[in-house]
């Protein structure tokens, strides 16, 4: 049976990148756009509320490092999540710009993207060589 080191490797680091990101934007979202120079939005609920959702997926990310195959379930929710965020940026890099900050994010997030669908296949692997007990 192949190592799901791999794996439970990648989804820890995309925990701690999505989970310390939120955390981040939810502590201190007024001190990042000061110090990166970006006009934050009318209001910080807005960054707020996205910053919660990126921790509750850094939470998913955990349980997926923790219990990969149990929980390959939950892999293409983080697969959409990066397309989701990549495709949002891209579009509007090209329809008008965007802060370079968001582009780094973007960046990364379709990285995860990338090896998030890599790893649908290594579990699914994994899941086929792991024997069922009859009910």
């Amino acid at each position: 049976m192949q190592s799901l080191l791999p794996v439970r490797v990648l989804y820890g680091v995309a925990a701690a990148y999505d989970g310390l990101l939120g955390l981040a934007f939810i502590a201190a979202a007024p001190q990042i756009y000061a110090r990166v120079g970006i006009t934050p939005p009318n209001h910080w609920g807005y960054i707020h509320f996205a910053a919660g959702m990126l921790a509750i997926f850094g939470y998913m990310f955990l349980r997926i490092a923790l219990s990969p195959v149990e929980n390959r379930n939950l892999v293409p929710y983080g697969v959409l999540l990066k397309i989701c965020y990549v495709a949002t940026v891209a579009w509007h890099w090209y329809f008008g710009g965007i802060p370079a900050m968001w582009k780094y994010f973007a960046f990364a997030d379709a990285v995860f993207a990338i090896l998030f669908v890599w790893s649908l296949g290594q579990l699914r692997v994994a899941e086929q060589a792991t024997p069922r007990l009859s009910r």
